[in-house]
């Protein structure tokens, strides 16, 4: 959990099925995490520079622009390259790594996972 006076690290939560996206938000801003949500690629591209978000979860299975293009065009922009991205995906590894993504979490996934991954990636301690 976060401080009461730290600021909430801000994630961008993409994924096309919403109760996959309640599910995961719910359970990080448990955790102190702000999070905003995205239902497929574009709508993540305009969020992310709408407001820069600390980390990006992204699913690949989106409708049109697919995870792996949106991750590119995300680490191809100069004001998001440095963002990281957790695939979070049913897909097999070797296409996720294709992405140029920071860390790959298989789904389901158990959210405890997800919020060491989070964390591993912000520098935040670890359990």
């Amino acid at each position: 959990m976060q401080p009461a006076d730290a600021a909430a690290p801000l994630v961008l939560l993409v994924d096309d099925y919403a109760d996959a996206r309640e599910m995961y938000a719910e359970f990080l801003e448990l955790y102190g995490y702000e999070v905003m949500q995205a239902a497929d690629g574009e709508q993540a591209l305009a969020k992310a520079a709408e407001r820069r978000p600390d980390v990006v979860l992204m699913d690949l299975s989106l409708p049109g622009l697919d995870g792996r293009e949106t991750t590119k065009r995300l680490k191809a922009t100069p004001a998001t390259a440095n963002v990281p991205v957790v695939i979070l995906t049913g897909m097999p590894s070797e296409y996720a790594r294709k992405s140029g993504a920071d860390a790959f979490l298989t789904k389901p996934c158990e959210p405890a996972a997800l919020v060491e991954a989070i964390k591993r990636l912000l520098g935040q301690p670890t359990s």
